[in-house]
């Protein structure tokens, strides 16, 4: 049967949740496969895996388990070998890789911030900013809202310095809380943010963190944040050089 892999983490890892409940309906028991100085959870895998919500929980739920009680490298949902031997060998090949990564992430965890604009809060403060624009607004207000060539002019300006504030803005919240992290992993574009940036932070500096984030929502009063964390360092696992294409394991 395939191999589901949750993490990779040192064997001597105190709190590795050897027989927990993971992915699958019913529920497969999570195991560990030690090899030297690696350990790696993993579980039998059902023929239909989907990210369905119950299995996601049962992955994270995993991995929140191990890390409280030390560093592990997490695998996004889905990492699968072809059985037990493969992920074992994967571990032989890169066992010097992973237990650097472990190494450099020990006591720490990622924060992703997302940001938006609040529209309307943006748009007075886009006109509160140019002069050029409160200018035009006025103007087609006077002549009844204006012709159709003057709202398209309007609209085109607006559009324009929303976009370059979605910019600036975007810096300025990276810019803000990068001082707090160790490490910073910027997301996907065109995700629908003006911002979608993960910050590795050493546990002992998540309370400063918190709090650069706070202050950034209260002096930016237009902009709507959303923190997730702490989480497992997803964002942070620089999986190794790739293998063959032919390799049979799929993990990392």
């Amino acid at each position: 049967m395939t191999t589901y892999v949750y993490g990779i983490a040192a064997a001597a890892h105190p709190a590795l949740p050897d027989g927990m409940d993971g992915i699958g309906d019913p529920a497969q028991k999570v195991r560990v496969l030690r090899r030297d100085g690696l350990a790696a959870l993993v579980s039998d895998s059902p023929d239909d895996l989907r990210p369905k919500r119950r299995d996601l929980l049962a992955h994270r739920s995993v991995l929140d388990e191990a890390g409280a009680g030390g560093p592990v490298l997490p695998m996004r949902f889905g990492s699968l070998a072809q059985d037990d031997d493969a992920v074992l060998a994967v571990l032989d090949d890169r066992c010097e890789h992973y237990e650097e990564r472990l190494r450099a992430l020990e006591g720490k965890a990622e924060y992703n911030v997302k940001a938006a604009h609040d529209e309307q809060a943006v748009l007075h403060q886009v006109l509160a900013d140019s002069p050029e624009l409160r200018a035009m607004v006025e103007a087609n207000q006077r002549a009844g809202g204006g012709s159709y060539e003057q709202k398209l002019r309007l609209g085109e300006q607006v559009t324009a310095a929303v976009r370059a504030r979605e910019a600036g803005d975007g810096a300025e919240v990276r810019r803000a809380l990068e001082p707090h992290a160790d490490s910073v992993s910027a997301g996907p574009d065109g995700s629908g943010w003006l911002a979608n940036v993960s910050f590795l932070v050493s546990r002992d500096r998540a309370d400063g963190f918190v709090a650069a984030v706070e202050e950034l929502r209260r002096d930016h009063p237009h902009l709507e944040l959303r923190v997730h964390g702490p989480l497992p360092p997803y964002s942070f696992v620089d999986p190794g050089p790739a293998r063959p294409a032919d390799d049979p394991a799929g993990v990392g």
